[in-house]
């Protein structure tokens, strides 16, 4: 079984559809009551994502008889859930809306993003901009690109490598344990600018166009990073788990670094760890 082109297009429309009818129309209109706190304050859920995710795996349904759909609001409510990934034939991960503090704050700087695994590996992911009604796309093997309802399709390419102290990255420790969050943020000034937007599925469409040599990240979820990762990959990008190790969507933990090329992570890696253990998990 493969995922095709016309599949992805498919699931395209899928994420538009949902953006223009459930996140678009509640876009700087939500009341108090339709926002709430999940883990934490900084974890917020809304109806809009509650009403996009719901919409999106029905049409998937639909498309995909037989898929396995794990969404963030539904793994969220039963964790166990996402095991789903390792062994299904064909499953589709959610994140109804990225960014959702951002959406909160009436910022137009969210996304929605989907992967596709075939028995754990990821073969397809895409991410929506409902803002600009464009979608990022990548097929394993077959590169990426993004296209939108008023623009053709641009293939996309990271940035060339560039010496360390001219590097753009996107960096993000809020879910580091220390010591590692004090290193990395003490280290920060080796590179030449560093930032966050607080919104995965933007920061990986910017690195993926060439607009951010770097992204680091602590916390994988699959929902956050399983689409990202591919778009960058099949964009020319090298990533790896902060000890080295291939990333997968079954697994949650070890960090993730995105560079340009394999030189550029080994350089990344040595400048932002300095002063860290060797050991790093």
């Amino acid at each position: 079984m493969l995922f095709s082109n016309k599949d992805a297009l498919r699931v395209g429309e899928i994420l538009a559809n949902a953006a223009q009818a459930e996140i678009m129309p509640r876009f700087r209109t939500l009341s108090a009551d339709q926002v709430k706190q999940k883990s934490s304050s900084f974890d917020l859920v809304t109806e809009a994502d509650e009403a996009a995710e719901k919409a999106i795996s029905k049409e998937l349904a639909a498309a995909f008889p037989g898929s396995v759909i794990i969404g963030e609001e539904a793994a969220a409510k039963n964790p166990d859930i996402v095991s789903g990934i390792a062994g299904a034939e064909l499953a589709f991960i959610i994140d109804p809306i990225d960014g959702t503090k951002n959406f909160v704050a009436g910022l137009p700087l969210f996304g929605s993003m989907i992967a596709a695994t075939m028995r754990g590996e990821i073969a397809f992911g895409a991410i929506h901009d409902p803002v600009c009604e464009d979608t990022a796309f990548a097929l394993r093997g077959e590169g990426a690109w993004r296209e939108g309802k008023h623009r053709g399709r641009i293939d996309l390419k990271v940035a060339a490598s560039v010496p360390l102290a001219r590097m753009d990255a996107i960096i993000s420790t809020s879910f580091l344990p220390e010591p590692l969050r004090s290193t990395i943020n003490g280290n920060l000034a080796r590179v030449g600018l560093s930032g966050s937007l607080h919104c995965a599925a933007h920061e990986y469409r910017l690195a993926a166009a060439g607009h951010r040599h770097l992204l680091l990240y602590n916390k994988l979820m699959p929902w956050d990073h399983a689409a990202g990762w591919l778009l960058h990959r099949e964009a020319g990008g090298f990533s790896a788990r902060f000890d080295g190790g291939d990333y997968k969507p079954t697994v949650q933990s070890g960090g993730l670094l995105c560079a340009p090329d394999r030189e550029s992570w080994q350089l990344a890696r040595a400048a932002l760890f300095a002063g860290a253990d060797a050991a790093v998990s």
